[in-house]
């Protein structure tokens, strides 16, 4: 498990959080925002799971929260869901594409 841009997956190395102006060095995304932490959960409250953190409007968006922690996890990249794949790939075969 690794910390990653959530943008393009490009992953972080220096130990402990990125700052608050602190941006991907590959797509300039901000790294300290809502979408890499490891509190951001889109079935919570505001997509939080930290009670005591204030809400943010744009997730991708730097922000303040004292509550930042990055979240460590596996990059996927976008689309790279296994299971949708797997389901493609035997459509494919049953229809001989």
């Amino acid at each position: 498990m690794t910390k990653h841009c959530h943008n393009c997956g490009t992953e972080w190395i220096p130990s402990g959080n990125p700052g608050r102006s602190e941006a991907c060095p590959q797509c300039s995304a901000d790294l300290r925002c809502c979408l890499n932490c490891r509190h951001h959960d889109l079935r919570a409250a505001h997509q939080c799971r930290e009670r005591r953190a204030e809400p943010v409007d744009d997730k991708r968006l730097a922000t303040f929260c004292e509550y930042f922690d990055f979240a460590p996890r596996e990059f996927k990249g976008k689309g790279g869901n296994s299971r949708e794949d797997a389901a493609r790939a035997q459509l494919k075969k049953l229809f001989g594409d």
